[in-house]
């Protein structure tokens, strides 16, 4: 890696840090790049997080993950981690996923609710009010 690629994400990851420690959490959907950055922005944020666990090569997580991050990019309350099982096998036997794509609503570290598959409209938008902070419903 290039000294000014390492100083662009050394400048990001501090940055990152100031603002989880205010609390305001500035990206609305991103990609989870390990344990750590599961724990940190997953497990211990503010903000409840809907973690999608998918694969580029599975046709349903091809369809599902547009309408997450539709469904949750109109939530003010809600975040969405994609976590890739390719790259993450450790997170993929922590939650014990045995199948993609796999969805988990996370609120306060604690898995609020799950499912297995491609669901409908409908049944996301229950599970983004589910997990919404009681004040924001």
């Amino acid at each position: 890696m290039s000294f000014n690629r390492f100083r662009y994400l050394e400048k990001v990851h501090q940055t990152t840090k100031r603002s989880m420690s205010v609390g305001r959490v500035y990206r609305k959907s991103f990609t989870v790049c390990g344990s750590e950055d599961f724990i940190q922005n997953v497990l211990k944020s503010d903000m409840p997080v809907i973690v999608n666990f998918h694969a580029e090569w599975c046709e349903p997580c091809l369809t599902l993950t547009p309408l997450l991050k539709k469904m949750v990019g109109d939530s003010p309350s809600v975040h969405l981690a994609i976590v890739d099982v390719e790259k993450n096998a450790d997170l993929v036997h922590t939650f014990e996923v045995k199948a993609v794509p796999a969805v988990l609503a996370i609120r306060d570290g604690h898995v609020i609710d799950k499912f297995i598959g491609l669901i409908d409209n409908d049944m996301i938008d229950k599970m983004v009010k589910k997990i919404s902070k009681p004040e924001d419903v």
